[in-house]
């Protein structure tokens, strides 16, 4: 298994080594801004070139640009919407194992009913009542309907440490529900917390490109991956490229993190040793 491990990881390394050094140093490799308009090819996208590596899009913007720029995007939307449901599904899930029966059994049932709607069409609710699709309330949106899995997690962990013998001894010295949390549920589920973070990205990276596609996520002129999938959808008979390399960008990210996920759960998971 530990062999796997490493094969997974190199794997997903090799994948987002090169995606996330490209949208990190995305001034330095391209010349073009990604607003950029080239007014002379607007409604004539040109196919890639020397001048544009990957061709433009239908107004003329250079694609490699809007690939590495729009990268930054879609992975700062997954990384701060990941941190939200983390945060929010660590603490809400440790907390309903620690605070007694009654509150697990309340919060459970909160969960379950959450778990039962779409996220996809709670999102679309939520946006479509906002009016306001800017990029911190897509970050803040996907972040707060996608804690529930990880709190169902922490909760099933929690309810072992919590009947653990040096939780009991804890208790027996006075030591309050934060406390605990602080010294001793955190520390126990930071694997699980860690490998979930990992596999969170892949999702909302998705959910991200989803709402950009159907123009309730990112919106112009800030380029993501998910909004030039649904600006180009209209000519892929035609131009194929302007879907085909947003479409891998978010397909090889996915798999990336996918990948150091499986090997992150491999290599911390003891029964899986």
């Amino acid at each position: 298994m530990k062999n796997l491990a490493k094969f997974y990881f190199s794997l997903g390394c090799l994948i987002l080594v090169p995606i996330i050094g490209g949208v990190v140093f995305a001034p330095l490799l391209t010349p073009y801004s990604p607003q950029a308009f080239d007014f002379s090819a607007l409604g004539s996208p040109q196919p890639p070139s020397f001048l544009h590596p990957l061709g433009t899009d239908i107004y003329g913007r250079d694609i490699l640009s809007r690939l590495l720029y729009g990268g930054r995007v879609s992975l700062a939307v997954a990384l701060v919407a990941v941190s939200i449901s983390v945060s929010l599904g660590t603490f809400l899930g440790s907390m309903s194992a620690l605070l007694g029966k009654a509150f697990d059994f309340l919060f459970m049932r909160f969960v379950d009913a959450m778990l039962s709607f779409p996220i996809i069409f709670l999102l679309l609710a939520v946006q479509s009542i906002l009016k306001r699709p800017e990029i911190i309330y897509t970050m803040v949106i996907i972040g707060l309907t996608s804690w529930m899995g990880i709190a169902r997690i922490v909760r099933t962990q929690t309810l072992s440490i919590k009947n653990s013998n040096y939780v009991q001894v804890s208790k027996m010295f006075g030591a309050n529900n934060l406390w605990i949390l602080k010294k001793h549920v955190l520390p126990n589920v930071l694997n699980i917390v860690l490998v979930a973070s990992v596999l969170g990205m892949s999702n909302a990276i998705m959910t991200e490109s989803a709402l950009s596609f159907l123009g309730l996520g990112v919106q112009p002129p800030y380029a993501s991956w998910g909004n030039m999938l649904g600006e180009a959808q209209d000519y892929f008979f035609e131009y194929p490229y302007l879907l085909i390399f947003p479409g891998m960008c978010i397909t090889l990210t996915i798999l990336g993190f996918n990948f150091i996920g499986e090997a992150l759960r491999l290599y911390m998971n003891p029964k899986e040793r």
